[in-house]
């Protein structure tokens, strides 16, 4: 069994389930998340071509971006250790460098990347295991060197509300976002 790995006051500081929070707070709704709006946030919806689906939500705010995707996981373990493994792998196969380090969300990987044209970024891969799903963040930027650059972005991540469903589905698949409805639509 693989433990679960996530800040031991998560649920007072988040990321946050759906039931821990107030239904009072204004979000910004994509289906299986919800983040608090804030002065400067950009977001993108990436979209996997083949498929049309929404498949991640990356927030720029500060001149970082940060990059999510939300899994089902078991309500028993978690997905997080396992995952950074064969995430550090994958730099390294990529050529790139990676190493496991305890950051404000616990274990992550700090990365350096190649980019297309041959220079290499710092990128931090952060995950947390919730009740019955899993968040993994993709920061990059200034936020990626940590220091005060990062607030903004780590407060970013802190503030997602994951809202799992009720609907069964096997661990790690991808939890369904949704273009955010249009301000003034009844929903």
């Amino acid at each position: 069994m693989t433990l679960k790995s996530a800040p031991a006051d998560r649920e007072m500081t988040g990321p946050f389930d759906v039931s821990e929070v107030s239904a009072v707070q204004p979000f910004i709704d994509l289906g299986a998340i919800k983040v608090t709006p804030r002065t400067g946030l950009q977001l993108r919806l990436d979209i996997e071509e083949s498929t049309k689906r929404l498949v991640a939500a990356t927030f720029e705010i500060d001149g970082s971006t940060l990059q999510v995707q939300v899994f089902a996981a078991p309500r028993s373990e978690g997905l997080w250790n396992e995952i950074r493994e064969q995430v550090a792998a994958q730099v390294v196969k990529q050529g790139g460098t990676s190493e496991h380090v305890v950051g404000p969300f616990g274990p992550e990987v700090r990365a350096t990347v190649l980019t297309a044209d041959a220079t290499t970024r710092p990128i931090r891969f952060v995950g947390v295991d919730g009740p019955t799903w899993f968040l993994r963040g993709v920061i990059s930027g200034p936020a990626a060197d940590l220091g005060s650059s990062a607030t903004a972005i780590e407060d970013l991540f802190r503030s997602i509300v994951v809202n799992r469903g009720a609907e069964p589905l096997p661990p790690r698949e991808l939890l369904t976002l949704r273009v955010p409805p249009q301000p003034g639509t009844i929903a």
